[in-house]
């Protein structure tokens, strides 16, 4: 009898020695000390009680290999497992091992077809393998749980990028009735507009991004290319120039800044920033030059501006504007009333059938009359 109480004594000293590790385990796990809180998991003797705790504890480190292996076990040892398995199907998935994470999501679905999030995560991970039918797996998502967030996103994408705008509004709105302040819904809804040319209302929802903190460069190129769109150059100038402290040097802000101040007839800040652009440019860049020519005209810094026609030309001199307004900037530089005529009859043989040519045909005609009547 005695043997007996020994025995039980024993063996519930046991448990409650084993009980006590798990609690300590568990209390490094809570307090971030998960290195020590796997040793301590590993000295329990039913391994298989912890394997997960161990997996979970792995990922918290970033050893997601470990997490992989001792998830693998513990389903082994607990093959009934949903919330295991479905733990387990979507680290794989967050390690790309999109096909094996696909077939775990699979099996969830056909045993419990009613959960919602089954159906997202196996849409997710299609969607990595490129299968078509991922939409529909956001769908049966939305269909089992109108109010699950990340689905709705995922079929107001899709539809996006389809240019179903309609579509696209009927799910966003569903969404922002339970979530008003869903970032990424209200992205969707501001990006829909513009697509639809409402720049208006995209310009309103964009702005709502940024009272909730979601200040970017790509917000703010949308918003000044919104309110250019809009002739409100004055709020596309500073949603631009936020964009350039994004990227101090990016020279298509520069120059599309400079293309505002052109607008807003600030020829002095249109010319700087044009400049600016051209110093760093460096693919074909006739256009831009033909601007800054247009810009110093403006500012009667013909003498620049030549310049700045010449340097087009070279860029590209099949650009017959340029070759024009070249010829005008000189007519207005020059005071040689002999030279300007030979400008104009140069254009007019080298380009006789270009748009321009009728009013380079018409100048000359100015040009020759107003010498003939200064002889007499």
């Amino acid at each position: 009898m005695t043997k007996i109480w020994i025995s039980i004594i024993f063996i519930t000293s046991n448990i409650y020695a084993q009980d006590s590790n798990i609690n300590i385990a568990d209390s490094l796990y809570v307090n971030g000390n998960y290195s020590k809180a796997i040793v301590a998991y590993k000295k329990h003797n039913n391994q298989a009680v912890v394997l997960e705790k161990i997996a979970k504890a792995f990922i918290a480190l970033g050893n997601y290999d470990a997490a992989l292996l001792h998830f693998k076990e513990s389903i082994k040892a607990n093959p009934n497992n949903g919330l295991l398995k479905y733990e387990y199907a979507k680290l794989l998935a967050r390690t790309k091992h999109y096909k094996e994470a696909s077939l775990l999501f699979e099996d969830l679905v056909y045993k419990d077809y009613n959960n919602p999030n089954y159906h997202y995560e196996l849409g997710v991970v299609l969607a990595h393998l490129k299968d078509s039918s991922a939409v529909n797996r956001f769908r049966t998502a939305f269909n089992l749980d109108s109010t699950h967030q990340k689905a709705i996103y995922k079929i107001a994408k899709y539809n996006l990028v389809k240019r179903k705008h309609e579509i696209v509004e009927t799910y966003v709105n569903i969404g922002l009735k339970t979530y008003e302040r869903n970032i990424e819904l209200i992205n969707i809804k501001a990006l829909n507009y513009y697509y639809m040319h409402d720049y208006l209302n995209a310009a309103k929802w964009f702005e709502k991004l940024i009272e909730l903190g979601e200040s970017s460069e790509f917000i703010h190129e949308k918003l000044s290319l919104c309110f250019e769109r809009e002739y409100e150059y004055e709020k596309a100038l500073i949603h631009r120039k936020k964009v350039l402290k994004f990227n101090p040097m990016d020279a298509t802000s520069m120059y599309v800044i400079g293309t505002y101040y052109q607008k807003l007839e600030d020829y002095v800040n249109a010319e700087k920033y044009i400049n600016q652009a051209l110093l760093l440019l460096d693919v074909p860049i006739d256009d831009e030059y033909q601007k800054l020519g247009t810009v110093l005209n403006h500012q009667k810094k013909h003498k620049e501006a030549i310049i700045a026609f010449q340097k087009a030309i070279k860029e590209n001199p099949e650009n017959i504007s340029s070759h024009f307004f070249l010829v005008l900037t000189k007519d207005k530089y020059y005071k040689d009333v002999a030279a300007r005529i030979v400008l104009f009859e140069d254009f007019i043989e080298k380009f006789p059938d270009s748009p321009y040519a009728q009013f380079a045909r018409m100048r000359l005609i100015e040009i020759k009359e107003a010498q003939f009547l200064k002889q007499d």
